[in-house]
Parts: structure tokens; sequence; C-alpha cells
């Protein structure tokens, strides 16, 4: 087992090291830091995409205070409230940082806005592991990822490269949906999963699209407002699955259970239309 650790680890650093041969570096754009909306309400520049980032700071305290409130979230393994932790300092970092950021857009101020969101991506890969593959290479592999996160980080500030960050924010956005639905769960309320997954990748869209939505809204609002409202749900949903799950007495993954759903349906569907078939033969045989 700690061969196949070994080599999982050594495959993953040899994939990396290829894409930074065969891939050029991705510089910063300076038209990234130029927002749609850069209206001033109150004193505060760009206003609304400062007070947006409100919900993770609310939302990253109440989960760090619930994680060690009575054990509100009954975590049964050590390495979960660890994980979990890590995720909501984080989230509550972002609310902060980003607002910092947006007060004054610039690269500087983006590494604070930055930092936070990559220790929230790399704390949910540990808790992953720990979920759905073992607790111990999850809880271990937490210090790892986090690292993995800051050097990336510092990566693209000294060398302006953003390929390290890039890895790191998208590899979880792909590899958490699939283990998700692929691999069989530790607790219930498994789907909050997907639905966090879906409002970040809407957040994305919205990021993307943050001139477009401002002129399409009359200038009421613009994307990348949205877009942080949108994935302020991210840590919502991840908090309300905490306070409802249970332990999973029966680890059946996501996948699995939609194919049974779906063949119960068919059957069903058989069933009726066997049913008409027969109440249309009677019918006609009465008719003669």
């Amino acid at each position: 087992m700690r061969k196949r650790t070994l080599y999982v680890w050594g495959v993953a650093i040899l994939c990396f090291v290829v894409l930074m041969i065969v891939t050029p570096a991705i510089p910063q754009s300076q038209e990234y830091h130029n927002f749609a909306d850069q209206r001033e309400f109150f004193g505060i520049p760009n206003t609304l995409n400062v007070i947006s980032n409100f919900p993770f700071l609310v939302i990253g305290v109440i989960g760090l205070v619930l994680c060690f409130y009575k054990n509100y979230f009954k975590f049964s393994l050590q390495g979960e409230l660890w994980g979990w932790t890590c995720f909501f300092i984080g989230v509550a970092a972002v609310g902060v940082g980003s607002s910092y950021y947006h007060l004054d857009p610039n690269d500087a101020r983006l590494v604070w806005d930055r930092l936070p969101m990559t220790i929230a991506f790399t704390s949910i890969m540990a808790i992953f592991i720990i979920e759905r593959i073992d607790e111990q290479k999850g809880t271990i592999s937490i210090i790892p990822l986090l690292l993995a996160g800051l050097v990336s980080i510092l990566y693209w500030r000294f060398f302006d490269d953003l390929r390290p960050y890039a890895v790191v924010q998208f590899v979880p956005c792909i590899v958490i949906p699939l283990m998700a639905i692929l691999l069989p769960p530790m607790y219930t309320h498994s789907t909050y999963w997907l639905w966090a997954a879906a409002f970040y990748l809407l957040a994305k869209v919205e990021e993307a699209e943050d001139k477009v939505i401002y002129k399409w809204t009359h200038h009421i609002v613009s994307g990348h407002t949205l877009k942080h409202l949108c994935a302020a749900m991210v840590p919502v949903f991840l908090t309300l699955m905490l306070a409802k799950r249970t332990t999973e007495t029966n680890r059946i993954s996501l996948l699995k259970t939609w194919k049974v759903s779906w063949t119960k349906v068919n059957e069903n569907g058989t069933r009726v239309e066997s049913r008409e078939y027969v109440y249309t033969s009677v019918q006609s045989e009465d008719s003669h």
C-alpha cells in the first residue's frame, strides 16, 4: 500500500513536470484587474465587488465555530476536523483577502485574494481523500497539499507564471465531482457536493462574462459581483451537508445509486406498459 501511494505521488509529480516543460508560461494579464463595475458608494471603491465578499467571512466563521462547538458536525475522524478547519479558515480569509484586493486591484493585492482560495481548494482535496479513499493518507496529505497551494502562489508572484496555480485551482474542480460520483461516500447527503460544484462552475462563467452581464443588467450588477455570491454558495452547501449528514451504513456510490434508480424506473415503466397491453387485450376480447 505504501508503494502504491509513492507510485501515485510520483506519477502526479511527473505529469506536472511534463506539463511545465511542454506548455508555455501563462503571465498574469493586467486586463484582469479591469472589472466592469468600478462604481463607488459611501466612499468605498469598487463597492459591490468589495462587499459581495462578506458572505465568505460570515459562513467561514460560522463553519469554524461549529467545527469546535460541542462537535456539532459530529466528526468521527481527527483528520476530518483538521481538514474542515483549514477549509473554513480559507473561506473566511477569502472574505477578507478578496475585499482587500478589490479596494485597489493589482498583482500585489491579488496574492491575498488567491492564497486563501488555495487553502480552501487543497483542504477539500485532503478531505475527499480522507472520506473516500483512506483516512491516514488523507490526513497526511493535508500539509503537502497546503504547501503545494502556497508554492503555486509564490511561483506566480515571483516568476509571473500562472500554470501551477491553474493546476491547484482546476484539478479539484474536475477530480472532486468525479470522486463524489464514482467513490462510495462515508456519509449521507453526498449530492450536496454536486450542488456545490455546480455553483462554483456557474461562478466561473459569471467571472468570465463580467462585462457582458454588467451590460445585460443595465449596469445594475456585474458578473464578478454575482461570481462572489455564487461562489459563496459552495461553503453554504457544504456547511448544510455537514449539519445534516449521518454515517452511511450502506456505502454505495452515487453512480451506482443512479443506475439502480434508473433500472427501477425502467422496470416500472415496463410493468405499466404490460398492464396496459393486458387491459387492452381483455377489452378487445370482450368486444368480440
